[in-house]
C-alpha cells in the first residue's frame, strides 16, 4: 500500500486533471483482482452482503496544486525514517490506502452489508457532475458512509457546511452636499447589523467583504457585500438562505447551496463501535465529500488535517498502518 501511495504522489492529480492518477489506481486494482468500475476519474469495486444494507468507503484522488513554499519536490516521494513526504500523501492519499486495505481484508469474509469502496475526483473544488455526485447513482441505496480524510483517526461525527451569499442594497444617487438621494451604504449596514444579530443556532454569518461608492461627493445608489455562512447541521443551506432573504431588505444571491453540513447521532452503531475502541468525537471545520452525501455518513482517516495544502506535506507510515487496523476494527461485522 506504501509503494502504490508513493506511485500516487508522484502522479500529478490535480481537481479536473486526475486521469493519469485514476488510470494508474485502475491498472493497479485489477492487478489486484479487484472487479473495478470506472466513471469519469471515479473508480470503485464492490462485493455482495448478506443484507439489503450497503456501506461505502470513500477517499479522493485529486489535489490542491504545490504552494509556493515547497522545499521539497512535492511529487518526488521521499520516505524518511517514519514519514513520508509528498503532495498527497496526507491530503488524501493516507485515507484511501487504508480504506482500500481494509476494503481488501473486510471484503475477504462475508459482512452484514454490501461493501464498496470508492476512489472520487474533484473533492477539493467541491465539483458538481465529476467527482462523488456523479458516481452516487450507480451505487443505489446507500445506509452508511465513511468519508476518509485525515482526523487523526478520530470520529467527525458532524462537518461544518458552507455557503456564501452575494447581497446587493439599493438606494438613490444624489450630490453628498445637498439632503439628496437615499444611501444604499447606510441600508446596507442595517442588513449587516440584522445578520450580526441573528441567533440562528449552530450558524455562523459573517459579512467578509463590503463594496459602495463612485467617489467621495456621491451619495451610492448600490452597496454590495458578501456573507459567508457556515452551519452545523441544525439548518440545511436552503433553510437559512430562506431565513435571510426574509429577514434582508437587500438582494441576496447564493452562490451554491450544494456544501450542506452534516451530521451522525452518537447513538449510530458506528459511533457508538468507535467509542468502545477509545475514539473521540468532534466537529469538523473543513469541507469534504460529506457535504454531497444525501446519506449518513461519518469521516475519519489517518493523518493531521492540520498538514493539509501546506508546504512539505507528509503523512507517518505508522499513522496509516494504525488506520487500516482501525477501519477493520470499526466496520468489521457492524450491523447497519
Amino acid at each position: 500500500m506504501i509503494d502504490l501511495l508513493k506511485q500516487l504522489i508522484a502522479t500529478p492529480s490535480f481537481s479536473r486533471e486526475e486521469g493519469p492518477a485514476a488510470d494508474l489506481l485502475e491498472a493497479w486494482m485489477r492487478g489486484q483482482g479487484l472487479p473495478v468500475h470506472r466513471l469519469g476519474n471515479n473508480l470503485w469495486c464492490e462485493t455482495p452482503g448478506t443484507t439489503e444494507k450497503t456501506l461505502l468507503l470513500n477517499a479522493h484522488i485529486d489535489t490542491v496544486k504545490p504552494s509556493s513554499g515547497y522545499t521539497r519536490d512535492p511529487f518526488c516521494p521521499t520516505l524518511e525514517g517514519d514519514t513520508l513526504y509528498g503532495l498527497g500523501s496526507n491530503d488524501d492519499g493516507g485515507s484511501l490506502v487504508a480504506l482500500l486495505a481494509a476494503y481488501r481484508e473486510l471484503s475477504a469474509k462475508p459482512q452484514p452489508y454490501r461493501l464498496i469502496f470508492s476512489a472520487t475526483a474533484e473533492e477539493e473544488i467541491c465539483g458538481k457532475g465529476g467527482g462523488i455526485d456523479l458516481l452516487l447513482p450507480e451505487l443505489g441505496k446507500v445506509d452508511l458512509g465513511i468519508i476518509g480524510e485525515p482526523t487523526k483517526m478520530q470520529m467527525a461525527v458532524s462537518e461544518t457546511g458552507l455557503m456564501v451569499l452575494d447581497c446587493t442594497a439599493h438606494g438613490v444617487s444624489g450630490h453628498a452636499a445637498r439632503e439628496e438621494g437615499v444611501n444604499a451604504l447606510y441600508k446596507a449596514m442595517e442588513d449587516i447589523e440584522w445578520l450580526r444579530s441573528q441567533p440562528l443556532d449552530q450558524v455562523k454569518l459573517s459579512v467578509t467583504m463590503i463594496s459602495a461608492g463612485t467617489q467621495h461627493n456621491v451619495v451610492p445608489d448600490t452597496c454590495t457585500f458578501v456573507v459567508d455562512v457556515r452551519s452545523k447541521g441544525r439548518y440545511s443551506n436552503l433553510e437559512v438562505l430562506d431565513r435571510v432573504k426574509a429577514g434582508l431588505k437587500s438582494d441576496v444571491k447564493e452562490r451554491s447551496t450544494h456544501i450542506n453540513a452534516s451530521f451522525i447521532p452518537q447513538t449510530h452503531p458506528v459511533v457508538q463501535r468507535g467509542l468502545a475502541l477509545g475514539l473521540t468525537c468532534f466537529n469538523s471545520p473543513t469541507t469534504s465529500n460529506q457535504a454531497l452525501c444525501p446519506f449518513t455518513t461519518l469521516k475519519i482517516g489517518p493523518g493531521d488535517s492540520a498538514r493539509s495544502h501546506t508546504a512539505d506535506e507528509y503523512i507517518r507510515i505508522s499513522e496509516i498502518e494504525a488506520g487500516i487496523k482501525t477501519y477493520v476494527a470499526l466496520l468489521d461485522g457492524l450491523a447497519l
